[in-house]
């Protein structure tokens, strides 16, 4: 493998984000032994900077510390999975709302160019991904609350370490293009309420993707004959 070169910003900084890529490309596997040691020689560094951009990986969820044994990448349980979903879930239909009341005219035209760039990448999962992915960020800095950012920002980072991207199932690129675009509607109409409705449907149907059990919507209890009213 070829030299890294590090640039001068923190040492620990710079290495943190060499491995959350490789951690995010799947490298270093969800449930994967991190070997200090041949990264530090790798690196070229000791391993007090490694050991500081570890850290830093388990304060954001991509490494677990384990006494001991040392550092692991972090697996994702369909628990895990189910509650990242349903805060991400309240954070951005909440910042849906508040983007719809307070975006100004250049924001509402980001939205509006980065949805078609959605609509025209429909073809291409990946550039679908980055795209999404981009959108979602344009909205929280539309609904401007920099802790809601934050707190969504380390969420998205531990959902790449699902194995079962929403977005991977058959359908759910054109089903999540179709959520966008009533989504759109409802900040077009600066309607919060809609708004907020169309993100939290958008993450309950991004969650059943993303679970490795189908998850079956609840059928209605059958109704009594006439004879076994009370």
């Amino acid at each position: 493998m070829s030299a890294v070169t590090l640039t001068p910003r923190a040492l620990y900084e710079e290495v943190a984000e060499l491995l959350r890529q490789r951690i995010f490309s799947r490298e270093l596997e969800p449930g994967s032994w991190i070997d200090e040691l041949k990264l530090a020689q790798e690196y070229g560094i000791s391993r007090t900077p490694l050991r500081e951009a570890l850290k830093v990986l388990a304060v954001e969820g991509l490494v677990t510390m384990k006494v001991r044994r040392g550092a692991y990448v972090t697996e994702v349980s369909e628990r895990d999975v189910t509650d990242i979903y349903h805060l991400l879930g309240v954070l951005e239909s909440d910042a849906a709302a508040a983007a719809a009341l307070s975006a100004s005219a250049e924001q509402m035209a980001r939205l509006q160019t980065l949805h078609a760039e959605l609509e025209a990448a429909i073809g291409d999962r990946e550039r679908f991904f980055a795209i999404n992915e981009e959108f979602h960020r344009q909205l929280l800095l539309a609904a401007d609350n920099r802790w809601r950012t934050q707190l969504v920002d380390d969420l998205r980072k531990v959902m790449k370490l699902n194995r079962h991207h929403s977005l991977l199932r058959q359908g759910r690129l054109a089903e999540s293009l179709a959520e966008h675009r009533a989504l759109m509607s409802a900040l077009a109409r600066r309607d919060a309420p809609g708004a907020a409705a169309s993100m939290r449907e958008h993450f309950s149907n991004g969650l059943a993707a993303a679970s490795p059990s189908p998850r079956r919507a609840r059928r209605p209890a059958p109704r009594p004959s006439a004879a076994g009213r009370p």
